[in-house]
């Protein structure tokens, strides 16, 4: 059974002073008229809806107001929300307008019915984010949301790091090669052979004379001729014996 009341006071999704509308009879009878938030549409009630109207009128402005200095306030806040997240940075579950109320309320001690933040979706991502909020019929606004991650977000390294020159690259497993062919495993390890040290022993002393090129070098000079070999003195004769 239906009945028509006159509300003394604003009820969302029901109406505002001075709205005639029409209610269940247990409704009306157990929550509007105790909670003194309607009265029954009655001919001496209805003389009230002069008074009614006017006090709508006086309680719209005032929130036309509020409303229009809050939505100045809130656009240069930035709400922060926590949230956990993997080390890529992709989030587990999402930020709703629930949430975005509840730190506003922690953070700056603003309550705002969750029904005025205007979210399409959740949101998904980290960042800062831009929401709308519909605070009045004719008031409008923005908020600053910026979601960060409960635990710290490892960033890809650059590629220009990632990547180190060849010079420096060795293969897995490979000794890395010496600047010159043949030297020995403790050439590698910086010890100097016993050849490398006459060398350099060598090289301190004085460098050697250049060779002259083939063709330019000076004609030797032509040997002494040996002497001739004496013959040999012949043996001086033995006088003959006599008789």
């Amino acid at each position: 059974m239906k009945t028509e009341v006159i509300l003394t006071g604003n009820i969302v999704g029901l109406g505002a002073e001075s709205d005639h509308v029409k209610v269940a009879a247990g409704y009306a009878r157990n929550y509007l008229f105790p909670q003194r938030l309607a009265i029954p549409l009655t001919r001496a009630n209805k003389r009230q809806l002069e008074a009614l109207k006017q006090r709508r009128a006086e309680r719209e402005a005032r929130e036309f107001n509020t409303m229009t200095e809050l939505a100045k306030a809130v656009s240069k806040l930035i709400c922060l929300v926590k949230v956990k997240a993997g080390e890529d940075g992709k989030m587990f579950g999402s930020v709703t307008a629930g949430m975005i109320a509840d730190e506003l309320k922690h953070q700056f001690d603003i309550s705002l019915d969750k029904r005025k933040i205007h979210l399409e979706h959740p949101i998904r991502a980290l960042g800062e984010h831009e929401i709308e909020l519909h605070l009045h019929a004719d008031v409008k606004g923005t908020l600053k949301v910026r979601v960060e991650s409960l635990t710290p977000v490892t960033a890809p390294a650059p590629a220009a790091e990632a990547a180190a020159p060849d010079e420096a690259k060795t293969e897995e497993g490979k000794k890395p090669r010496t600047e010159k062919r043949g030297f020995s495993r403790r050439e590698a390890k910086g010890e100097k052979p016993e050849k490398a040290a006459k060398t350099e022993k060598e090289v301190a002393a004085g460098d050697k004379k250049p060779r002259a090129p083939k063709g330019e070098r000076p004609a030797r000079a032509p040997k002494a001729p040996r002497a001739e070999k004496t013959e040999k003195a012949e043996k001086p004769e033995t006088p003959a014996k006599t008789e």
